[in-house]
């Protein structure tokens, strides 16, 4: 594939603004509200059964206290019937008034035995109301808890749309400025890797982060600058930028070689000139021996 040096830096750009929204929509899945609104709704929805249970249970007890304190009513009713009939003198047979007096007791314990039952319902209801009415408490207050948390998360998110918003018309731009083969190819990748495309800086891809080897290095300086290059590592595109280290390293000049072949020649000539100036070879004065 081809594809001009520019169009090519650009991926890197799109990859950017592609980080950059991937970033944004980490941060949005990640918001602690979230956690803490979810908390509140597994609480109320405890506690909305727990309530349901709880009023279930009281309106049992209601409805057993009252029949408990209607069968109280009843007898007292019938002790009041007897004694009537035995402070009257309506009964006048001996084993009549003994039968009616032992009614009598035994109603008096049926009465009290009742009695027991309506205080054991009564106590059982008071304690399933007090629960209620906590529960109740309870979830009223996880309801202002969880309006606070909704508008702090409200809030956010607008945050997060708003900084997406501006990514995504970033990103738009971007694309327009890239071909349409290879911003398919680098949507491609992105959805196979998550990152499309990365720099060759000093000899690594930024993408796997891996140092090329030598062959592949040398086939990428061997390259046209137009060809569109991919990882051997990770099979990302990879960018050239001035930072990825291409040049082959110069040697520096060895100057010790060039003083010691000048330095003969400066020796010859100043014995020829010697010469030239003394042709008898009688030394001057002054040299020395």
């Amino acid at each position: 594939m081809k594809a001009s040096p520019e169009a090519q830096l650009r991926l890197l750009e799109l990859a950017d603004h592609d980080a950059e929204l991937g970033r944004i929509e980490h941060r949005r899945r990640g918001l602690p509200e979230l956690a803490e609104i979810e908390d509140l709704q597994t609480r109320d929805a405890g506690l909305r059964d727990s309530i349901a249970t709880l009023g279930a249970q009281e309106g049992d007890l209601r409805r057993e206290q009252a029949k408990a304190e209607a069968d109280v009513e009843q007898v007292r009713g019938r002790i009041d019937r007897d004694r009537q009939l035995l402070d009257t003198g309506q009964v006048h047979s001996p084993r009549e008034l003994e039968n009616l007096q032992s009614e009598v007791e035994s109603l008096l314990r049926r009465q009290s035995d009742l009695e027991e039952i309506v205080l054991d319902v009564m106590e059982r209801r008071d304690t399933a109301q007090a629960s209620l009415r906590a529960a109740t408490a309870a979830r009223a207050e996880i309801a202002a808890g969880l309006d606070a948390a909704t508008e702090r998360r409200d809030t956010d998110l607008a945050d997060l749309d708003q900084q997406a918003g501006l990514a995504g018309a970033k990103r738009k731009d971007v694309t327009a400025q890239i071909p349409a083969d290879l911003l398919e190819l680098y949507d491609k990748l992105r959805a196979q890797h998550g990152v499309g495309a990365a720099a060759l800086k000093q000899k690594r891809c930024e993408g796997c982060h891996l140092t090329l080897n030598t062959v592949d290095l040398n086939a990428i300086r061997t390259a046209a600058p137009d060809e569109v290059l991919r990882c051997e590592e990770c099979r990302r595109i990879l960018a050239r930028t001035p930072e990825s280290g291409l040049r082959p390293s110069q040697r520096p000049r060895s100057r010790g070689r060039r003083r010691a072949s000048r330095r003969p020649r400066r020796l010859g000539r100043r014995r020829s000139l010697r010469r030239k100036a003394d042709p008898a070879g009688v030394p001057r004065s002054g040299s020395r021996r």
